[in-house]
């Protein structure tokens, strides 16, 4: 006769692959992630708008969007930026520097109502050298509102309302990415109880 051990191994092994398959879930937010453009692509800002110094020809990106996810998950602006395009109207100047921004208000998808979001739209900001990329927004996009911990909640006056507000819980992924059959948790562990009873039940009626 079969060991009963390794067979209630091998069965709790299959059922707890049952849980991992599990959805997980995440918050989602509605708020403006930071970006900078690469000349690429936009990458991520790891440092606040506070204290970040943006060099001459540095480009800021802001986008309002509802993301399951911080940093790298957050959505990123929808269009490239040049800074060459944006400041072409902006003639270089004796100790400043410029520094090009991009704003995109997302979508109706995104919004915090049914009112319409703002057009994208870009800005050239003339600065000391030592400003922030939170002056530079705060000279071409006002008014700009902010949480009692520094949160920034609005550009240019939008959204008119709210401050990252979680949202309620979205799949983690896509249905379509998984390849796994998923199983309720429940059921799962409803599972994993009748397999232990079914494998002591075995041990008991092995001889010796």
């Amino acid at each position: 006769m079969r060991p009963a051990g390794p067979v209630l191994g091998i069965l709790l092994a299959g059922a707890l692959v049952l849980v991992a398959a599990a959805p997980a879930s995440a918050a989602a937010y509605r708020y403006w992630s930071f970006w900078r453009w690469t000349g690429s692509g936009w990458a991520y800002q790891q440092q606040g708008p506070a204290v970040f110094v943006p060099g001459d020809g540095a480009v800021d990106g802001w986008r309002f969007a509802l993301s399951p996810d911080g940093g790298q998950q957050a959505a990123r602006p929808g269009a490239s930026a040049e800074f060459a395009a944006i400041c072409a109207g902006t003639a270089p100047r004796d100790g400043y520097k410029r520094v090009a921004v991009l704003l995109d208000f997302g979508t109706t998808a995104d919004a915090l109502s049914t009112i319409q979001p703002p057009a994208a739209r870009t800005a050239c900001a003339q600065l000391r050298p030592g400003a922030t990329s939170a002056e530079a927004l705060a000279a071409v996009a006002p008014p700009l509102r902010y949480d009692a911990n520094g949160l920034l909640c609005a550009i240019a006056g939008y959204p008119a309302a709210g401050c990252g507000e979680a949202l309620a819980a979205t799949p983690a992924a896509p249905a379509a990415r998984r390849t796994t059959p998923t199983v309720p948790l429940a059921a799962t562990l409803t599972l994993l109880t009748a397999l232990a009873a079914a494998a002591g039940h075995l041990a008991r009626r092995r001889p010796g």
